[in-house]
């Protein structure tokens, strides 16, 4: 049995992620903390990038599980990046 975690799941631990980050940054007293925050929400952000370009070449391939899944948690992301409520 696989234990690993799937492409979509470790999409959305991303997504969460960025969106800690994001709010850390935001909260932040001092600069130096929210460049940290920031740093840390782009990398967040560029991991979940890679993961739904994964998630499309697997799907391509015929073994992944994206799909409508993938383009749903593409716009949760996009709406938390931009500060709009999801």
């Amino acid at each position: 049995m696989d234990e690993r975690p799937s492409t979509q799941e470790l999409r959305l631990q991303q997504i969460q992620r960025e969106r800690a980050e994001r709010e850390g940054a935001a909260d932040a007293e001092l600069s130096e903390e929210e460049r940290a925050h920031e740093r840390r929400a782009d990398k967040a952000s560029y991991l979940r990038e890679k993961l739904a370009e994964q998630a499309e070449a697997d799907a391509e391939a015929g073994a992944g599980t994206g799909g409508a899944d993938a383009q749903s948690a593409d716009a949760d992301a996009d709406a938390g990046a931009s500060g709009e409520p999801s």
